[in-house]
């Protein structure tokens, strides 16, 4: 059977698709690709059975083999040599007082290309840094600024409902998130309960959106008037798409709870 599969290879890079072949893959597995110059370890985040539901036009990436127990050995290893790569940059920052807040850092699968994520309020020259982490690293150094919700992605933590972040534990990119869909979902437009660790809206507002869409199909909307079961006439004062009702303020200021 026709088998495209999603993959992600690092923290905050995008989902790149590749050709199953004859190969079979489970969301969850880890596979080793061809990808830029060399090979990468990346782990299957999605599954598409259809060219036509692809995302983009992108050319497929190969995928080489399953990730062996040696392969993840090495994955694991350049995750765990990352700590010292940031050690040093963050050492080589402070000495060249350049105002840049080192995110994290990530290998290549084969070591052959070091790539550091930061942020920074405007544009930062940093060839000197480079030429001293590539000297350093004997690596080819690539340096990204990200913004504050790729950021929080990397770092990962718990959000204001006390879950890990959605960014970091599920959602596969991001997605325009606006007020209207907290307008819609009846939240309080405090920027303080509706903003995700990143201060920007929280990205549950868009993929919850459709849903709460769906549900306030058939209900009335608010400040209309409708009739209660006991034929008494009321405005529409506020609205629970979850629960599927409405409660209703009649003449004589009595509220009644209307289900739909």
């Amino acid at each position: 059977m026709f088998q495209v599969v999603g993959v992600r290879i690092r923290n905050i890079g995008k989902i790149v698709y590749c050709d199953a072949q004859q190969m079979k893959f489970a969301i969850g597995d880890y596979l080793i690709m061809e990808f830029d110059r060399g090979l990468e370890c990346g782990q299957v985040v999605t599954d598409v059975q259809s060219m036509e539901n692809l995302p983009d036009a992108e050319p497929l990436k190969k995928i080489v083999r399953p990730a062996t127990k040696e392969d993840l050995a090495q994955a694991e290893k350049n995750t765990s040599g990352t700590k010292e790569a940031c050690n040093y940059c963050n050492k080589k920052i402070q000495e060249k007082k350049m105002s840049m807040n080192l995110v994290g850092a990530e290998y290549s699968f084969d070591r052959s290309k070091l790539i550091f994520y930061f942020t920074a309020e405007g544009r930062i020259d940093f060839r000197e840094l480079v030429k001293d982490l590539a000297t350093h690293f004997k690596a080819r150094i690539e340096l990204k600024q990200i913004g504050v919700r790729d950021e929080a992605k990397f770092i990962g933590g718990f959000g204001p409902c006390g879950r890990h972040l959605c960014c970091a534990k599920f959602l596969k990119d991001f997605e325009p998130v606006t007020i209207k869909m907290a307008k819609e979902q009846n939240l309080p437009l405090n920027p303080t309960k509706i903003s995700g660790l990143c201060g920007r809206l929280m990205c549950c507002l868009y993929y919850e959106h459709q849903m709460y869409k769906d549900l306030l199909k058939g209900l009335p909307k608010l400040a209309s008037k409708i009739k209660t079961k006991d034929g008494k006439t009321g405005r529409v004062i506020s609205i629970n798409p979850l629960m599927r009702s409405v409660v209703v303020e009649t003449e004589e200021k009595n509220q009644i709870e209307v289900k739909f």
